[in-house]
This record gives C-alpha cells, sequence and structure tokens, in this order.
C-alpha cells in the first residue's frame, strides 16, 4: 500500500511510503558483489565495493584501486517512490547551493547533466540505487566524548539545514515515516512488543505516554517544515584534516519529509546521549548553536525535550524490530546498546527539568526567579518567645566554610548548633544558594549542592501551623505534604513526629499541623502543583530547570533576624547573581590578561589541592606552583594577618623578619650566593637580576634560550622568545638579546643522545659574538626547562654553556621562578640538577604561597656593581608582611616535607603516566622530576606532531570531570603537571584514573 498525491503527468510518480501500511521496512539484500557490477555494468564505474551501515537501505563506499573513495552507491528501500527519491536530490541539491559552508552528499550526474541512477533486482523485487557524492573526514558516529564545540557545531549544521529547507515544498514529502515524530505514538504502540524486557518496555511505552502529551499541549503552535529528520552523529561528516570533529558535511536524506521544525534539532541532540560521558545537559551548546541559526520559540523550546524523549523511545522499539526482521542487518544489531543509552539518558530527569533548562539557556525564561511563595497568612513556625531566624550561610562564599569546616562530618548540624547556643531562636538555610558542606573532593561528577527548599533548626520546642487554607495529600510521621493553592508544601519532619492533619483533610490557616521537640531539624520545600517530586539538592548544572519548579520558601517563616553578621537576612537568596562577572571582567579588565577556560568556572575558594567554584564544586588544582603549600594554608594566614595588625612599611625601616628571611634565603644558596635583593614577582627578579649583570660586566648583551618565558617587564620580556606568550616573539627581540637553539632533547634538532650538541652550538654563539665585539653581559635560562613542559636540560650543558659565558667576563643567570624551592623533589634548584653554581639567581612564585614575592640571590661583589647605576628600593618587596609570608612558608616547606612529598607522589604521578602511554597513543612523552611534569600529546609518535587542538579538548575535558590542569609548550600540546606541593597519593590517583578515563573518551571513534 502506498501513499498517494497529485502530480503533473511528467514528474515523478508521487507514490510516498506509508510506515504503518509495512509495518517493517528491512533493508534491500544487495550484495557487495552486485553493487561491484552494477557500478561497472550500470555506470561505468571500476571501483571495490564495501559495505556502509543503515537501518532501512543498503549503502556501499567505492573505492578506487588504490583505495581512494569514489562516490556512494545508495540503493533505496522498495517501499520509497520515485518522487521521495527525487524529493531527497532535489533537497540536497538546494542545501548545496544556497550554504556554500556546507558539504552536502548530493547525488552525481552524467555529462548532460542526468542523474545517475540505476534499478537493481533483489530477492525482494527492484530497487532504485544511485551514485551520491562522497564526503571525505568520516562521520562522528562511534562512541567518542563530544566537545562543547563539536557539540555547538552539530546544533548549528541543524539550524542551517532548517534554514535552507524553510520553504522547501515537494510531494515526495508527502510520508508516513516511522522516524517522523509526528507518529512516534502510533509508532510505539505498534512496535514496542519487540522489546523483550518486560520492564524495559513498560518504561519506554510510559516514556512515550508523558512525551506525547508534553508535545500535544503546544503541537498546534509547532511550525512545520521540510526537515532532514536524519541529523545524526552517523549522517554528519567532520571537516576533513581537522583534528578536532568539527561538522561540516551532511549525508543521507532518506528521512527526509514534511514535520515540526523543531524535530531537526530534536533528532540531533538525540544522537549525543549515547557518547561517552554525555549527559542530557551537555546537548546545550547544540541548542544554543541552533538558536543563533533559527530562533526557537518558547513553544518549540516547550516541546524540544519532549521530542528528544520520544525519538529515544522510537529508536528503541524500532530497534528491536528491525533486529527481528532483518537479523542479518549487523548495523541494527550494533545499535542495540547505543539505542537504549540514549533513552536511559533521555529520560534521566524529567522532561519538565530539561524544558526550564532549556528555556534558561536560550533566555526564554526567568529561571533565576521561580515562582514566588503564595502569601502566608501566618507563619509557619509558631515561635514561644522572641521571633526571627538567623541565616546558616553554607555557600563556598561562607567564613564558616573556612579551614576546610566544608569537608567535616556533620558540620552543618555543629554550625547550626553554635548559631542556636548563640541565643538564636531558630537558624534556616537558604534556598537556592549552593553549599560547599555537600562538596566532596575527588570526584568526577559534580555533586549535588543547590537546595531546592530550606533547612531550619529550632532551638526551643515548637509547633508548626498552617500558613494558608490547604488539602491534607499525605501525613505519615516524620513527612507531610499540603496542597497550598498552586503549590505543594513538603515538611520533612523528625521521624516520630506525627503530623496532626489526617491524609486527605482540610486545614485551615493557623491549624496544628506538628509538635517540634527542641532542638529539631526540618526540611519545607514548595514545588509548583502537578510538577514532579523535586529532591533537596541537585547538581548546578540542572539546577535552573529543578528551581524553576519550585519556589522559595522563607516567607513562611515569617519575619527574619539579622543574621550571623549583624546584617539584613537575605533568605530569599536565589542561585548566584554573579552570571555577568565574565562580561564585566572583560569590560573593565585588560583583554591581554586572559584567563583559562572559554567557559570557565568562578573560583572563589580554595583548600590545600583543591579549587572550589560557587557553584559547591571542587576540583583537583594540578597546576598551581604558585601555592606550594596549598590554598589557604593556616600558618600562611595566621602569620600574614598578625603581621598586618602590627606593621607593615617598606624595607627601608629597621626590622627583624627582612634580615631573618634573608638570612634564610641565602642559607639555601651555596658560595658564594650570600646577598639577596627581595621584590614582588618574577618578572621584576629577571629584570633586576639583568641589570646586575649588564652592571656588573659593564655591556648590555644577553644570551637566552629559545622557546622561554620570564617574564613582561621590558628587560625580562626582551629575553622571553615563547611563541605561544608572544607569536612575534624572535623577531621583535631588541639587538642587545641573542638566542641560542631550545637544548629539547625530545623534539628538538638534536634528540636522544644526539642532544649532547645543544652545548657546543650555544659555546660557539658565545664564543661568536665575544669574537664580534659583543661578549655577552650574561646567559640567562631556566635551570629545568618549565615552560617547555618540565623537560630537563642534556646533561652537562650548563657547565659547558656556564664556563663559556665567564671565559668572557659574562654572569651565569638561573631562572629558578618556576622549578626552584623543592618543587623537583631530588633537588632543591634546578641548578642542582645540573652540577653547577650560577652567579645570579632569581625565584619567585612559590615564596609567599600566592603572596606576591620574589628575590634575586648573588655574591657580594655582584650586587655591590649595582651601586654604579645608582640605589635599589622596592616599596613593598621585603616589607614586614612579605617578609613574614616568606620565612612562613620555608618554614612549611622543611616542617611538612613538601620537598619529600614532591619525591613520592611526584614519582607516583610519573610513573602513572608511563603506564598510562602504553594504552593510549596520543602520549609522546613523560617529562619532568618530582611535582614539575609534563606530559606531551602528538598526533604520531615518530614525526612527533604536535597534538594541540587535541590537548585543548582533553583539558576542556578534565575540567568537567573535576580536574584543572593547562597546556603549555610552543605548540600548547603539553599538560603542565604542577600542583601544590602537598597534593596526596589519592589526589595523584585521581588525576591518573581521570587521565586515563578522558584520554580513552577523546580517543573513541568506532563502537
Amino acid at each position: 500500500m502506498t501513499h498517494a498525491s497529485s502530480t503533473s503527468p511528467d514528474a515523478p510518480s508521487t507514490s510516498t511510503v506509508d510506515f504503518f501500511a509495512h509495518e517493517a521496512l528491512p533493508a534491500p539484500r544487495v550484495t557487495a558483489g552486485q553493487a561491484q557490477r552494477a557500478a561497472a555494468d550500470r555506470f561505468g564505474v571500476t571501483a571495490r565495493a564495501e559495505p556502509l551501515g543503515s537501518q532501512q537501505d543498503a549503502n556501499f563506499l567505492l573505492r578506487h584501486a588504490d583505495g581512494t573513495p569514489l562516490a556512494v552507491l545508495k540503493a533505496a528501500n522498495a517501499a520509497f517512490g520515485a518522487a521521495e527519491l527525487d524529493a531527497q536530490d532535489t533537497a540536497a541539491d538546494l542545501i548545496a547551493a544556497t550554504r556554500a559552508d556546507l558539504r552536502v552528499a548530493t547525488v552525481l550526474r552524467d555529462s548532460h547533466g542526468n542523474r545517475r541512477t540505476t534499478t537493481l533486482d533483489t530477492p525482494d523485487g527492484p530497487v532504485t540505487a544511485r551514485l551520491l557524492r562522497h564526503l571525505p573526514g568520516g562521520t562522528l558516529s562511534g562512541r567518542r566524548h563530544l566537545s562543547p564545540s563539536t557539540v555547538a557545531a552539530m546544533g548549528r549544521v541543524a539550524g542551517r539545514v532548517g534554514t535552507a529547507l524553510r520553504a522547501f515544498r515537494h510531494p515526495g514529502l508527502d510520508r508516513v515515516l516511522q522516524w517522523d515524530p509526528q507518529y512516534a505514538d502510533r509508532v510505539v504502540a505498534l512496535l514496542a512488543p519487540h522489546v523483550p524486557d518486560p520492564e524495559r518496555r513498560r518504561a519506554v511505552e510510559e516514556a512515550t505516554r508523558e512525551a506525547w502529551a508534553d508535545v500535544q499541549e503546544v503541537a498546534g503552535r509547532l511550525p512545520r517544515q521540510a526537515v532532514h529528520l536524519d541529523l545524526t552523529d552517523d549522517n554528519l561528516v567532520r571537516a576533513p584534516g581537522h583534528p578536532v570533529p568539527l561538522p561540516d558535511g551532511i549525508i543521507d536524506f532518506g528521512d527526509l519529509t514534511t514535520s515540526w521544525a523543531v524535530a531537526e534539532l530534536a533528532v540531533t541532540l538525540s544522537s549525543l546521549l549515547h557518547h561517552d560521558g554525555m549527559e542530557p545537559h551537555h546537548v546545550l551548546p547544540a541548542v544554543r548553536a541552533f538558536h543563533e541559526v533559527r530562533p526557537l520559540s518558547a513553544e518549540e523550546a516547550a516541546a524540544l525535550w519532549p521530542l528528544v524523549v520520544l525519538r529515544a523511545a522510537v529508536l528503541v522499539v524500532s530497534g528491536r524490530q528491525q533486529a527481528a526482521v532483518d537479523p542479518g542487518n549487523a548495523y541494527a544489531l550494533a545499535a542495540l546498546d547505543r539505542e537504549w543509552r540514549i533513552f536511559e539518558q533521555a529520560t534521566a530527569l524529567p522532561s519538565a527539568v530539561m524544558t526550564g533548562l532549556v528555556k534558561a539557556a536560550l533566555g526564554l525564561a526567568d529561571t533565576s526567579a521561580p515562582a514566588p511563595c503564595p502569601a502566608p497568612a501566618g507563619p509557619l513556625v509558631a515561635y514561644p518567645d522572641t521571633p526571627g531566624t538567623v541565616l546558616l550561610d553554607l555557600s563556598p562564599e561562607a567564613d564558616a566554610m573556612d579551614h576546610g569546616a566544608w569537608l567535616e562530618e556533620g558540620a552543618e548540624d555543629r554550625l547550626a548548633a553554635a548559631l542556636l547556643a548563640a541565643g538564636a531562636p531558630a537558624v534556616a538555610t537558604p534556598y537556592g544558594l549552593p553549599r560547599l558542606s555537600r562538596t566532596p573532593v575527588l570526584a568526577a561528577v559534580s555533586p549535588a549542592t543547590v537546595p531546592t527548599g530550606t533547612d531550619l533548626w529550632l532551638a526551643d520546642p515548637a509547633v508548626l501551623r498552617a500558613p494558608c487554607d490547604a488539602e491534607t495529600l499525605r501525613a505519615v510521621p516524620g513527612r507531610l505534604e499540603l496542597a497550598c493553592g498552586s503549590h505543594v508544601l513538603r515538611l520533612v519532619l523528625p521521624g516520630t513526629v506525627r503530623p496532626a492533619p489526617a491524609p486527605g483533610s482540610q486545614v485551615r490557616a493557623g491549624d496544628l499541623l506538628a509538635a517540634l521537640p527542641a532542638g529539631a531539624r526540618i526540611h519545607l520545600s514548595l514545588t509548583r502543583t502537578g510538577a514532579p517530586e523535586v529532591p533537596a539538592l541537585v547538581r548546578p548544572e540542572y539546577a535552573a530547570g529543578w528551581l524553576a519548579l519550585t519556589a522559595d520558601p522563607a516567607p513562611l517563616l515569617g519575619p527574619a533576624a539579622p543574621d550571623g553578621d549583624g546584617g539584613p537576612n537575605p533568605l530569599a537568596a536565589g542561585p548566584d547573581g554573579g552570571r555577568d562577572l565574565l562580561a564585566r571582567r572583560g569590560a573593565a579588565f585588560a583583554e591581554v590578561q586572559e584567563h583559562y577556560y572559554d567557559a570557565p568556572p568562578r573560583i572563589e575558594r580554595g583548600w590545600r589541592h583543591h579549587l572550589v567554584s560557587t557553584d559547591g564544586r571542587a576540583y583537583l588544582d594540578m597546576v598551581n606552583n604558585v601555592t606550594p603549600l596549598g590554598h589557604a594554608h593556616p600558618g600562611v594566614e595566621r602569620a600574614v594577618a598578625r603581621q598586618l595588625r602590627r606593621l607593615n612599611t617598606n624595607s627601608r625601616f629597621h626590622y627583624a623578619s627582612v634580615v631573618e628571611f634573608a638570612e634564610r634565603l641565602a642559607a639555601l644558596l651555596p658560595d658564594p650566593l650570600d646577598t639577596v635583593f627581595l621584590v614582588n614577582s618574577g618578572s621584576e627578579a629577571v629584570d633586576l637580576a639583568l641589570r646586575l649583570a649588564t652592571g656588573a660586566a659593564g655591556r648590555p648583551d644577553v644570551v637566552a634560550l629559545r622557546e622561554a618565558y620570564h617574564g613582561w617587564t621590558y628587560a625580562s620580556d626582551a629575553v622571553s622568545t615563547s611563541l605561544q606568550d608572544n607569536p612575534n616573539a624572535l623577531d621583535s627581540r631588541p639587538d642587545w638579546v641573542h638566542t641560542v637553539d631550545s637544548p629539547n632533547p625530545y623534539r628538538g634538532r638534536h634528540r636522544g643522545a644526539a642532544s649532547a650538541a645543544y652545548a657546543p652550538e650555544a659555546v660557539r654563539v658565545i664564543d661568536g659574538l665575544a669574537a664580534a665585539g659583543r661578549a655577552p653581559a650574561a646567559f640567562l635560562s631556566e635551570t629545568y626547562y618549565g615552560n617547555a613542559g618540565g623537560v630537563a636540560l642534556p646533561d652537562g650543558y650548563l657547565a659547558q654553556v656556564y664556563a663559556a659565558v665567564r671565559r668572557h667576563g659574562g654572569l651565569a643567570v638561573a631562572d629558578e621562578i618556576q622549578v626552584g624551592y623543592g618543587r623537583l623533589g631530588h633537588w632543591f634548584w634546578g641548578f642542582e640538577q645540573q652540577g653547577v653554581v650560577p652567579d645570579v639567581v632569581c625565584v619567585a612564585k612559590a615564596m609567599g604561597n600566592g603572596h606576591p614575592l620574589g628575590a634575586v640571590i648573588t655574591s657580594k661583589a655582584v650586587a655591590a656593581r649595582y651601586r654604579d647605576q645608582g640605589y635599589f628600593f622596592s616599596s613593598t618587596g621585603g616589607s614586614p608582611v612579605s617578609s613574614v609570608a616568606g620565612l612562613t612558608v620555608l618554614n612549611a616547606l622543611r616542617d611538612e616535607d613538601l620537598q619529600g612529598n614532591a619525591v613520592r607522589t611526584g614519582s607516583r604521578l610519573k610513573d602513572g603516566m608511563r603506564a598510562l602511554a602504553a594504552r593510549h597513543p596520543a602520549i609522546g612523552a613523560v617529562h619532568g622530576s618530582g611535582l614539575y611534569l609534563g606530559l606531551e600529546l602528538v598526533r604520531d609518535r615518530d614525526t612527533l606532531e604536535p597534538a594541540t587542538e587535541a590537548t585543548a579538548e582533553l583539558c576542556d575535558r578534565m575540567l568537567e570531570l573535576g580536574v584543572v590542569v593547562q597546556p603549555t609548550g610552543d605548540h600548547l600540546n603539553i599538560l603542565k603537571i604542577k600542583p601544590p606541593l602537598c597534593i596526596d597519593a589519592p589526589a595523584a590517583d585521581f588525576f591518573l584514573d581521570t587521565l586515563d578515563r578522558a584520554l580513552a573518551e577523546l580517543g573513541n571513534r568506532e563502537d
């Protein structure tokens, strides 16, 4: 049976498919040999045919004898008529003609412009075969995790296709397809019996009923148009040669029809959900990108996620049916697990939550201000004496969370009890404000930290009274639910408390609800009537969707008392109001002061080797060598606060701490390095070191390594040659700066044992400068190649180069800013690894554990030559506070054995990464020592082609999994691993597990 529509006598036949007339559409039984013969006999093409997967068609890739792709031979399902195939080819041509930014698998034509089609005989009757353009690049099929940029690109392509087809009309679009969500309820009802597992079958049927009902509420207001309806990961082709998958090609117009326009996006979103690590919230970049190209209406936004659910349900039942009727279809059989994964993810959250999330992402709903609480006739809690509720702020920015208090067992009850003991009649937590007290560390999945209600602690016995007229929905020991107008009030009580009302009874405002004992803790929430049950705490990624279903119950608590700081009680505080903070940063903060990540979390707290965002997510910090002791070190905090209470001035005044600190620094260095200058940063330290060297030598020339970074001041920038920090670094150097080759034994000009050649080459440069009358005043380098990813210099390199520069009256300047202070583990200073003693040492970063502090240490003889240039003074370099901070850091490094920990935990990390290299070919090398490590990623281990884009993608995925790590090196293909020195074994193992997972997820290309 076919579905017919009228057309002119010269037009293709308008017989179109009606799925329900067939109920099963097995793929045509065409063999590779038959396709190969057809290509030769019908199209004059000599090629090898390779089967390609398809649910209902038979597709073959035709290759030349040398293996290069030639075309795709597509044998359409016998149920599809000529009008439908003509519509598909015409639509493909239209998109190709109007969207130059998209590649399209159009039908190939002969020299006369005729489409290259033929008829093939199969055991089930004749089918139409066409030659289609092959799009190189490969599809997005497989399990590989898809980054936000890939997801957004998929949504953008769907939007572009939708706009291109908006006005397309054709008789061949009048089809009844099982994939068209307009018929999803019928398809599921028809095919659900093919799902063998009764529990899964019931889940699919129930989800279909709910989603269909949601769609029907807005179906009459959903625009309809021609849609491709299969812009999935299987049919979107990635741009050739791009290391990160970004689709720009579309294939397979077999499901082209007229349907709801928003279904185009729903189909794309559903295909994301089976990929490794993908959750529902990961689709939002695609939604935003689609909306930018083809704006969604509020009704379409409301229908979108229910349509995703319907698509998932249809995939499950259709896959099971196809496997039954077409048991030889390997493509259909292989897809069964993938289709169930899509369904699980599509139904992991109520559609109402995802709809709220989508609307919030598109600015179609103000979910930051949920429906207000109904005005109470009286307070819920009847206090025996003084009214008032004190706020208990448990957010990441709350003072109560200091010193790691958020990690203590029972922190909430302990803090509430302290406020009650101080005289508060009641203590309440704010609605919608993330709770750090619910945040674990080392978690790959974000915790549920956003409260959808309020917790209340009572000092004395109290009674609960109905805040309004209501119906009792549920009343059991420990729980009471009331229907209050448009909301449901839910109360979780101590388990022994019996509510006063009976289930089903009516209560009047002021009626007794329950009597509570002293010290009782209750939870109250307000949910919109008819909404799904809302958890007490939800994950931040989904908070906008959940909170849209709730209201702030704070008004039910009556008058508010001042909070613990004496200010007004912000009990009605909603979700974080700093959404525009990044935009404000961009407007006021110089753009060249960049930030990590395109969409960075807002970090407002740190503790040891963890960073905490304002939504209550704890991240393992693998980049902060600025804080060797760990974030918020109590000893540093106490010492700095104590000194600030006493004195902070400049170092011209006479006080003890600057003397003690200078003595301690000098004692850490070998003779003759005994004289200290104190400054505020590494840039200043390098700048000062160069002034010392040029002043002592009486000439300006300096030799520095390429691919190095030393600072931002004029002099330190002049000797910085990192192309990532300055793409014009080598072309913009002043003439007094001379560079020598980066002595990188892994990817430099001389590799492995041949890297011994670097030192003689550098010596020849120095000797050549001297012979030309420009003997260098200094040779400057990092003593362990930090900016290149923790690469050790070749053995003996510094000994030879230092000797050369000294032979001509110059000084050896060691930049220890990144690698010094015990970070290398086996050596306190990087120059110790080379067995040399420099003339000048620059230190910073680690010295103050985040306090701005730097130093230059040299000999008295070199320091004295500075007098020839005037006097030296730094307003806050060596101030009492800076000196105390520096002393405290040195004490903690010693007392907490952090250099020893760098050896132990650094070895654990390095050994673990080397083990991962055996499983992940993208790992080219593991560099470094102690807790200054580098993981270099390559596209090819033989050519060492840097995997720059893949490294950025890996960093983004690691952030999602709870790890902050960033790239370094001139190619930005090395993970710089330089965490606080207090990092422990569990954290190291978490990093390794997360790295393993992320590399696997981003490396998967096929199921």
